[in-house]
Parts: structure tokens; sequence; C-alpha cells
């Protein structure tokens, strides 16, 4: 015959141990998964879903900007690397909200590193100033982007025509 004793130390252990899975397993079933939603452009015109990923060349990027009725120059007037701040100022918060309007949002990519790139719009209506459309991109994605005029009274809006 055996005996076996049990402390009470290890019956705590035991339950505490079992609800902490039984708590975990209720939330893997019950919680709903949140993926990042795809960004929904502001589009008015006929054209299929906007696609921000798979922006690896040039013609990509240009090719991206056409979606929006954009026609560029091939080669962009600017490349450079810039970093998303940590913490907002007013500013950047406020070109965050624009970003938010196009379905994007750079909170996200707070303290990366991301490519910006200017192309100079060839095709701009109602506007005699150069125009362009700066994209940044990370891992080869769009997560950010806007047109604006080089004139200093000028305007900048969403990459969607406002």
């Amino acid at each position: 015959m055996f005996v076996r004793s049990v402390r009470a130390s290890t019956l705590k252990f035991a339950s505490i141990a079992a609800l902490a899975v039984l708590a975990i397993l209720t939330l893997i079933l019950f919680i709903p998964s949140y993926e990042s939603p795809a960004p929904a452009a502001n589009v008015t015109e006929n054209t299929s879903e906007i696609r921000f990923d798979k922006i690896k060349t040039a013609g990509d990027r240009v090719q991206f900007l056409s979606q929006f009725g954009y026609v560029v120059e091939e080669t962009p007037v600017e490349e450079c690397e810039v970093t998303i701040p940590k913490e907002f100022d007013k500013v950047f918060a406020a070109y965050n909200e624009l970003q938010k309007g196009e379905g994007l949002d750079l909170a996200r990519y707070k303290g990366k590193k991301v490519m910006r790139y200017t192309y100079k719009i060839t095709n701009y209506e109602g506007y005699s100033e150069p125009v362009y459309a700066n994209l940044l991109v990370y891992k080869n994605k769009v997560v950010g982007g806007d047109v604006c005029s080089a004139d200093p009274n000028g305007f900048a809006h969403g990459l969607s025509k406002a």
C-alpha cells in the first residue's frame, strides 16, 4: 500500500495554475483577433481597391500614385530617409490626422525610419505652380503620403484629391 500526502500549498499551486490556464484559454477563444486594417482611401473615381503594399521599385511608386489619377515624372525629385518622431508635436499630430483621413496612421511607426519619395505631379489641374506628391514607405508599404504645392501660400492634402 502506498500513502501519498499532499500539502495545502501544493493544492493552492495546482489550483492557481489550473485557473491561469483556464483564463488564457478563455481569452484565446472569446476575444476577437485584431488584424491591421487595410487602408481605405477616399477615392471618388471609378477605381478598384487601392493597394498600399508591394511598393519595391520606382515603377511601383509611380503606379501607386497613378491609382489616385496622378501623372508624375518617373524620377523622384528627392529620396531621403526620415524618422517618424516618437512623440508627435502639434504639426506632426495634424499631419497624422491628414493620414488618418486616408485610412493610414503614422502612430504605429513612431521611432521608425521610413523612406520619403517626392515626385513632381504633371497633371494637377487648376494650379499653375509645381505640385508634389510625397510618399512615406516602410518595408515596401506606403504608410503615409500627401500632395502639396511648392508655393508658401499653397496647399497640402492627402493622396486622394480633395
